[in-house]
Order: C-alpha cells, then structure tokens, then sequence
C-alpha cells in the first residue's frame, strides 16, 4: 500500500459475522466468513430529505429524516456456511447431497434386465431422475412390468422391458453420502419475521478504506449460470442499528 493513497482499487474484502439465526436467537460465538473470490460490492446510504417551504421557491429550511443503507455483493465461491449463517441461518449438516448426471450409461443386461447404478462417494440412493438413451430420449417410469421404453425403479434397482436388452441407457438420480466438507441444508417454512443478523467487515486493502454495518440483514440471493462463463453470486442486503444503537463505522488512512 502506498503512503497516503486514498484511491481505491479492485473490489475489495468482505467479511459477515451471524449475530442471530433465524428465529432471532443470538449466536453466542460467531464464525466470521470472508466472503471468497469478490467480484464487485456496493453500499448506498440515502437519507429522506425534508425541506421546510414558504410562500416561495426555495426551501427556508432542511432536515434530514430516515436513513437507509443497502448493499449489494458479487462473488464467486459458495460454501455451505454462508447459507446457514447469513442467508437462512437455519441448521446445516455435515453431508453430500448429490445428484448424479450419468454421461457414460450403461448397457442393460439380459435377465433379469436389471441395472443397479454405482453410487459415488459410497453413497445412498435416493430417489429417480431420468433415464434417458442415447439421443435423450426419455424413458418413461412405470409401478411395474415395464414395456419397451419404459423402467420401474426401487430402492436404487432400475428395471427394463426385455425387448430393451442391449440398449444403452443414462440413469440420472438424487443420492446422499457422508462427507467431511460437503454441507447440505434443509429450509423449513419459518414464521415470518425474525431472520438471521449478521455484522459487515468491508476493507479496500489499496486504499485502507474500512467499513463496518454492525448489523445487517440479507433481503435477497441470487445466481445465473452460463454455459461459457463462471456462475456468479449475488446478495442484496441491509444495514441497521444494532441493539447499542450503533450503525456503521468509516475509517480511512488520510
């Protein structure tokens, strides 16, 4: 950093720290969680403004009125802790939720005209997605006694007409498994209301500019996907006052 440089550059860093969770109950020993690979964030403070008028064209007087302050964050890694901390802040757990896109297929066999797919990370099977052939057409799932393009699944065991007998097939479906990293969470329909809290750490490490929303509330998450092109993140969020009164703090270096 250069001496006294008050220009900013690049997006900077941010940080959230849970103050509560979804029902409003405190976090008696927040994690903070830097917000990973930043693509751009945004704060706006605008306050109402209030102009006392008379019997001519300018205000005789002004005053400020209420203050909002709004932000805005694009990034590009998402974990598991940022869902249960600052967006949901309903429970996580340790475990991989997947869902298998099947590439390779696999040839069905002669009787009993069965296919048990492999499960990854020695996982469970968990519920059908769609078995699809080559040309992505789709097989249609019946209860029993499947007919040419047609299969029955239970518990993970996929059964086929024997007219299909040598045809490849794609077997798409929904698994859990254990895991040390994956998280998987799981939102209930809260009351409306209360929602999880969080402090803002933002710092420009060019400019040394800081700044701190002591506490803040996510109002919306979005992702777009391209087929070419990174998917990045976005969360809108609000700052207000925390329970000392205190709103926000500005530091630079000049």
């Amino acid at each position: 950093m250069a001496a006294n440089d008050t220009f900013a550059f690049g997006a900077g860093n941010l940080w959230m720290s849970q103050l509560t969770d979804f029902t409003g109950t405190a976090i008696a020993l927040p994690t903070p969680l830097l917000i990973g690979t930043m693509q751009d964030v945004s704060v706006d403070f605008s306050w109402d403004e209030k102009p006392l008028h008379g019997q001519n064209m300018a205000a005789v007087a002004n005053a400020r009125g209420k203050l909002k302050i709004s932000g805005k964050a694009k990034f590009a890694r998402l974990d598991g802790l940022l869902f249960q901390s600052v967006i949901t802040g309903q429970p996580i757990t340790s475990a991989l939720a997947g869902i298998n896109y099947d590439t390779t297929g696999t040839l069905i066999p002669a009787t009993p005209y069965t296919i048990t797919p492999t499960v990854p990370s020695l996982g469970t099977w968990s519920r059908a997605l769609s078995v699809r052939d080559g040309l992505g057409n789709t097989y249609v799932q019946v209860a029993s006694a499947p007919a040419t393009g047609q299969y029955s699944v239970a518990a993970g065991v996929y059964t086929f007409a024997a007219a299909d007998t040598g045809k490849k097939v794609f077997i798409d479906y929904v698994y859990t498994a254990t895991s040390t990293t994956a998280k998987t969470a799981l939102v209930v329909n809260a009351p409306m209301g209360a929602a999880p809290t969080f402090k803002a750490d933002f710092m420009n490490p060019r400019s040394g500019m800081t700044l701190t929303l002591y506490s803040a509330m996510i109002q919306k998450f979005s992702f777009a996907t391209k087929q070419d092109d990174w998917t990045i993140n976005e969360v809108d969020f609000s700052g207000f006052a925390d329970a000392n009164q205190n709103i926000f703090q500005f530091g630079t270096i000049a």
